[in-house]
């Protein structure tokens, strides 16, 4: 799955523009390098975002196509 989906469907970033954006603008990290919107996101990548006062770590541990608000939280893991 894209990268900039990935942040839509597991609602890290609220719309799939604005995660384009952040990628373009280099604020999506995946395992330590600047990634593209359309870099194939894989289980076990650490994503971090840069948007805003606090950046966000996370870990991937599952890549669903669809996700309803209750179990969007179950496609990632917060790392501190």
């Amino acid at each position: 799955m894209r990268l900039d989906k990935y942040l839509k469907v597991t609602r890290l970033i609220k719309r799939r523009t604005v995660a384009n954006e952040a990628c373009d603008a280099q604020k999506v990290c995946v395992n330590g390098k600047p990634a593209r919107a359309s870099y194939d996101v894989k289980i076990g990548d650490i994503i971090e975002i840069t948007l805003g006062q606090r950046p966000m770590k996370v870990k991937v541990v599952a890549i669903n196509e669809y996700a309803t608000k209750e179990n969007a939280c179950e496609g990632y893991e917060i790392i501190v």
